[in-house]
């Protein structure tokens, strides 16, 4: 059979982190939503997802395939029931529909044909920004007991301080010393040659993915995901780092969301509470309004390539948008759009052109090519941004 992760309802409500990429590619626990349903599926999955995407995350269509929601988290329950569905069946959840097989995977059903089939387990959907963060506990200890099952942890340097060691599980390669890792409230996983220098001190749940390094000195609590090749240190509490982005210095994250290739200037900080303990609104993107948030604790989210100077301060609550660069002091406005140069004095367009030159060096640091591909994307994300950028 052959399986697609569909953007689904929720994809606007999601940016700016769907601007690049599709719903399913966002990390949440440790793993993304695709890798997830591939281990859970055993089989490569591809994605439905906006045309100006579809060159670098392209759908492969057969005869006979089973359209999922990317916004849904499997568990094991969900994928034997996907795994089963045979011509003109649908799994709904709720009021939601999460799977259906189909011949045409390019169309929209006429759900009235199928037999739907009600998935009564509890789901962890990702519906708004700040659900992954909020949700990253629950999808982290389900990875964790996922991937570790039937597992044994490579060796933990006798250096460190383990409290709850059974809970603690180290991938081949990855190093920690004279950390104290406390997993007596989740777990900690580490993954493949990710690194937790010499003063870590650790309060689970922590995800550190493959190649990511955790530098000197770092005080990081849970719920938190360092995603592959990310670099971190300073204070960091509940957030969800992507892939190749660095928080490298001394300030303070708490319930964030980075996406890839950003970087969080020396001493910055962002805040998590407001002063009058009110629940925290937030810019989305799909309503283009502030919108409750229903939470008391929500700090930043931040698109792709975007960068902030030293010493940037966040109010509570605040949504960036991609390859935008904050710089000077003070409080910048809580929705900063994409394609955004400055801070709270005021802002200016980041052009292209210019973004794309340090997106360049930056991820040639890292071993990866700013390939023609990005360029398209980033490209169609600065039009599809312009009405926002009404400095």
């Amino acid at each position: 059979m052959n399986y697609i992760l569909a953007d689904g309802p929720r994809r606007d409500a999601l940016l700016p982190f769907t601007f690049t990429r599709p719903v399913a590619e966002i990390r949440i626990g440790i793993l993304t939503i695709k890798e997830k349903w591939e281990r859970r599926l055993n089989t490569p999955v591809s994605f439905k997802t906006e045309e100006y995407l579809s060159e670098k995350f392209p759908m492969v269509s057969e005869k006979e395939n089973i359209i999922i929601d990317g916004s849904i988290v499997p568990d094991k329950g969900l994928s034997e029931m996907v795994q089963s569905l045979v011509g003109n069946e649908a799994i709904q959840y709720g009021d939601r529909v999460v799977a259906y097989h189909t011949t045409a995977p390019s169309s929209e059903p006429d759900f009235s044909k199928y037999k739907i089939k009600e998935y009564h387990g509890d789901l962890i959907t990702v519906d708004f920004t700040w659900d992954i963060f909020s949700k990253n506990g629950e999808a982290l200890q389900a990875d964790y007991d996922f991937l570790t099952e039937g597992r044994q942890s490579a060796p933990i340097s006798n250096t460190n301080k383990l409290i709850a060691s059974d809970n603690i599980f180290l991938e081949d390669g990855a190093s920690v010393e004279h950390s104290i890792l406390n997993a007596s409230e989740g777990p900690i996983y580490v993954g493949e040659n990710a690194q937790i220098w010499e003063g870590g001190l650790i309060r689970g749940a922590l995800a550190l993915c493959d190649s990511a390094v955790v530098k000197m000195g770092a005080k990081i609590y849970g719920p938190t995901t360092v995603g592959p090749h990310g670099k971190v240190c300073g204070e960091i509490s509940n957030s969800v780092i992507f892939g190749y982005s660095s928080k490298g210095h001394e300030g303070y994250l708490g319930n964030a969301v980075l996406g890839e290739w950003c970087n969080i200037g020396a001493d910055s900080n962002n805040s998590n509470l407001k002063n009058n303990y009110a629940k925290v609104r937030m810019w989305n993107y799909e309503t283009e309004t502030f919108d409750h948030t229903g939470l008391q604790f929500c700090g930043l989210m931040m698109g792709d390539h975007s960068k902030t100077a030293i010493n940037t301060m966040f109010n509570t609550g605040t949504v960036i948008g991609v390859n935008s660069n904050i710089y000077v002091p003070g409080f910048p406005r809580n929705f900063i759009p994409s394609f955004s140069w400055g801070g709270a004095s005021g802002f200016s367009t980041y052009m292209p052109k210019r973004a794309f030159e340090a997106a360049k060096v930056m991820m040639s640091r890292r071993g990866k090519e700013f390939d023609d591909k990005e360029a398209r994307i980033l490209e169609h994300v600065f039009e599809l941004t312009k009405k926002w950028r009404n400095y």
